[in-house]
């Protein structure tokens, strides 16, 4: 990225850092449903809902990224919080994204 400072051009790199092993390390489902406290009948019904992602294994089976734990957190967080279903919880986190990545933008074009 390249912007201008105080009459100078600035130009930043993009620094990718490696994950670490259990970033890279996908979690099983019943693994997944123990670390979260949710159910596997329960997670199934959220990845068929969308509220939760999973990568495709070589084997067929799908596997979590640890990262999805926070997404399980946030499912609970509005489902206790505000008495959401589950699909209204979907529609919540979509928006909430979407806000996130536009305040991303905004900061960017600010700095």
């Amino acid at each position: 990225m390249t912007e201008r400072r105080y009459g100078m051009t600035v130009h930043q790199l993009a620094v990718r850092r490696r994950p670490t092993a259990e970033g890279r390390r996908r979690l099983t489902r019943d693994e997944f449903s123990r670390r979260s406290g949710v159910h596997p009948e329960l997670l199934r019904r959220f990845v068929a809902l969308g509220l939760v992602q999973t990568v495709p294994e070589p084997g067929g089976e799908p596997r979590f990224p640890p990262g999805q734990l926070a997404a399980i957190a946030r499912i609970e967080r509005l489902r206790r919080g505000l008495g959401l279903n589950y699909a209204a919880i979907g529609l919540v986190c979509e928006l909430l994204d979407r806000i996130q990545e536009l305040e991303g933008r905004l900061r960017e074009r600010s700095s």
